[in-house]
């Protein structure tokens, strides 16, 4: 099962490998930019920058040990590649989700995990939306920053945010822009469903079918143990 902890100052070294080279969202991809360096110096001096200034920028996934995945999220501002994308800008009102991968051999359910914790992390801020650039297609040109990390690569899928929750508001063939109010009436379902998700594994029962339910969409169902069995 995916645990996710909130990437502070002090778990950056718990970042998978993928997401701690990265730097694909920290350029801008102008000359001078993407110049050999060290990715992971500037991924940490990013990630300081944002955490001392505006607070906590991401979400880590973890199985066991070993990190599955990332999410990072900040004011557009901070994020310099925000300003390159044919849809840009992101609404004033929104914070940006800049960066969702997950680490080779990650179990299924990750991004998800760490969609939830962004959601939940930025409702309890008072943070009004979320948006972010989907991509649609593996031809999306030569856009890639110095560590090869490219925009197919950080960048969720387009159906993965509309499947969350998140409904279009700039069409673009390759990377069109998305939104997602935060709205506090529908998403306690999901801390719902994570208390029960705890009481569950606490108390050894069995579950037939527990929904993947998205701090986002909270269209799923949870069904509740069988009365009387117990995993052994």
């Amino acid at each position: 099962m995916n645990s996710i902890r909130p990437l502070d100052l002090s778990a950056v070294d718990q970042l998978g490998p993928r997401a701690r080279k990265c730097v694909y969202w920290q350029t801008d991809g102008q000359i001078g930019q993407d110049e050999p360096g060290d990715p992971e110096f500037e991924k940490e001096a990013w990630i300081s920058h944002v955490s001392l200034e505006w607070g906590v920028c991401g979400q880590i996934a973890s199985y066991g040990d070993r990190s599955t995945g990332a999410a990072f999220y900040a004011p557009p501002g901070m994020v310099p590649r925000a300003a390159c994308f044919p849809t840009s800008p992101v609404g004033s009102d929104a914070i940006l989700l800049a960066g969702m991968s997950i680490e080779h051999g990650a179990p299924g359910g990750a991004l998800t995990s760490l969609l939830d914790a962004v959601v939940v992390d930025l409702r309890r801020r008072g943070i009004k939306a979320i948006e972010a650039f989907g991509v649609t297609s593996g031809d999306t040109g030569d856009v890639l920053s110095r560590d090869t990390c490219g925009s197919d690569s950080c960048i969720a899928p387009t159906g993965f945010l509309v499947e969350h929750g998140f409904t279009v508001v700039a069409e673009h063939e390759t990377h069109p822009r998305l939104r997602l109010d935060i709205e506090s009436e529908h998403l306690w379902k999901a801390d719902v469903e994570r208390a029960l998700d705890q009481l569950f594994a606490e108390r050894g029962f069995a579950t037939r079918r527990l929904g993947v339910l998205s701090g986002a969409t909270a269209r799923h169902t949870v069904d509740l143990p069988r009365a009387g069995r117990q995993s052994r």
